[in-house]
């Protein structure tokens, strides 16, 4: 069995932890809440002056980014915030569907008194992140529900497989949405909680469905062309001067 999955991260990390480990929370925390977007690059020098680390602790960093999907390695380029295509965009939806019906199948006839509630907590804090508009949190939220999910169903490397799909398909996630449309609705995610404690598998899985459905249609505002590193990773500007900024080449 795969180790346990990091979670998203809901607040900030403590203070004591390693510095390789804070870059990579105070990145995945950034891509999650879209305050890194998809297509920015990031350098293993911005990185490296940011953190106080030499690049070969930012390379392990940007690997482990690699293998949850958040970030695309490009040889001779560098490190990206991975920006999916149409068509793969398509194939992880597609997967997503055959993965979670599979989810809504096992908890529709299992899940337990105490499952539902943490569920429902979830769903609760999900929409009162949505009201207070703090979107970085309700987005974080949003995805963390679908992981939530496959972890009550208690197959270890779905979970793993959902994570990654689930980390990469929230970068669709357009930060521009339009008035009353909500990617990764708490509603939506509500009405499969209902048919979960119905023991209602087929509504269940026509529930997931449609909302993946309307997830994939929420599709991708561009990451602007200009960032600034520090702001996003929250560590303000560098000494002496104003923050550098990067765009992709």
């Amino acid at each position: 069995m795969p180790p346990a999955p990091k979670p998203i991260m809901l607040s900030p990390p403590p203070a004591d932890i390693a510095p390789e480990e804070r870059m990579y929370l105070d990145v995945y925390d950034a891509i999650m809440s879209h305050r890194l977007t998809a297509g920015t690059k990031l350098t293993e020098q911005a990185l490296g002056e940011i953190y106080g680390m030499a690049r070969h602790h930012v390379r392990r960093v940007l690997a482990r980014l690699a293998a949850d999907g958040l970030v695309d390695l490009e040889p001779n380029r560098g490190a990206y915030i991975a920006s999916p295509g149409e068509r793969e965009a398509e194939d992880m939806f597609e997967l997503r569907q055959v993965l979670e019906a599979k989810v809504m199948d096992k908890l529709a006839g299992s899940l337990t008194e105490a499952g539902h509630r943490a569920l429902r907590e979830l769903i609760a804090r999900e929409r009162d992140a949505w009201m207070r508009g703090d979107r970085p949190l309700w987005i974080r939220l949003s995805a963390d529900f679908h992981i939530e999910l496959a972890k009550l169903a208690g197959n270890g490397l779905l979970v793993d497989t959902l994570r990654r799909l689930v980390s990469r398909t929230t970068l669709l996630i357009s930060n521009l949405d339009t008035a009353g449309q909500q990617p990764c609705s708490f509603d939506e995610h509500a009405a499969v909680i209902d048919a979960l404690r119905d023991r209602d598998g087929a509504r269940a899985q026509a529930q997931m469905a449609r909302h993946l459905e309307q997830c994939a249609c929420r599709m991708l505002a561009r990451a602007p062309a200009r960032f600034d590193l520090r702001s996003a990773l929250g560590k303000g500007a560098p000494p002496g001067g104003a923050p550098g900024r990067r765009k992709r080449e």
